[in-house]
């Protein structure tokens, strides 16, 4: 379930990824920091964010051997990392160290963090398979996907780079609790942006915590961290996931609509608004339901 509110007592979100340094200043968009908006993250989301395992296919004799590996979209890269490691019955921690010999072929803003480029799609694990061969055909794939005219033209006419546009798809592939709602949590995004306002997404403090949750706190929004988008303004520095194609057509055509705010009160009920009184009650409607759903858990 997803949630986004202004109140910082009823937080929820999901992420499982790396903590990056604080860098210096990069092309992105940064504007002037006006109002104090919680845009909170939760629940049915958690499935796409769950820690990645391989999901592998045997050959057609049966045998254990796996000849492909499923990258679902919104995977983090530490994930991805963790996946191939498994896949190709490697120790934990081998895909990530070969980083530097697979060269990949990143944008200049990345700064040679692949993430947002590990594209989710199956890939065949032959026997020459390597880390640096499979994290070169993620990344080749999405160089495809994403340097092609629709979404470099998508991109420029909302005012973006590839890079960014790539951004606001990660953190619209972490918040939209189905793929209908995508373009409309684009358009939040947007109109934050557009406004000033601060994004103050639970799923990029995740990220930065390196864990996938449900509950927010306080404490967490003020970490010290360039994906805290409570405390800075504008895009995070990275995507903050590897965004699949629905994301990304989302995130370069955003729905047309003034919404500031959103909650999932439950499942298959979103609901976008850009009046704050309103999206109160509907935070206070998705509380009620949370709170009568743990009251009944014991007995369940």
């Amino acid at each position: 379930m997803q949630i986004n509110t202004p109140s910082r007592r009823a937080r929820g979100a999901r992420s499982a990824g790396g903590v990056r340094k604080t860098r210096g200043p990069r092309r992105a968009i940064r504007l002037t920091r006006r109002g104090r908006i919680a845009l909170i993250a939760a629940g049915a989301v958690v499935a796409g964010t769950a820690v990645a395992v391989p999901l592998l296919m045997p050959d057609d004799e049966g045998e254990s051997r796996p000849t492909s590996l499923v990258i679902p979209e919104g995977r983090r890269a530490a994930q991805v990392y963790e996946a191939v490691d498994k896949a190709l019955a490697l120790p934990a921690g081998t895909t990530r160290k070969s980083l530097p010999k697979a060269h990949l072929k990143l944008p200049d803003d990345a700064e040679g963090n692949p993430e947002g480029y590990l594209y989710p799609a199956t890939y065949p694990l032959g026997d020459e398979a390597t880390p640096e061969k499979l994290l070169t055909a993620m990344v080749d794939t999405a160089n495809r996907k994403f340097t092609g005219a629709p979404v470099a033209a998508g991109a420029q006419r909302n005012a973006l780079n590839v890079y960014q546009a790539v951004t606001i798809a990660s953190i619209v592939q972490a918040e939209a609790a189905a793929e209908e709602d995508m373009g409309k949590v684009a358009r939040v995004v947007f109109n934050r942006l557009e406004r000033g306002m601060p994004l103050q997404m639970d799923s990029t403090i995740n990220y930065a915590l390196g864990r996938s949750t449900l509950k927010t706190t306080t404490k967490d929004t003020k970490i010290d961290s360039p994906y805290n988008s409570y405390q800075r303004m504008g895009l995070p520095p990275t995507p903050i996931a590897n965004p699949g194609e629905q994301a990304m057509k989302a995130a370069i055509n955003p729905t047309p609509g003034d919404w500031l705010y959103f909650v999932t009160v439950k499942p298959g009920d979103t609901r976008f608004t850009a009046d704050y009184a309103e999206h109160q009650r509907n935070v206070a409607e998705f509380n009620k339901a949370r709170s009568s759903a743990s009251n009944q858990a014991p007995s369940q």
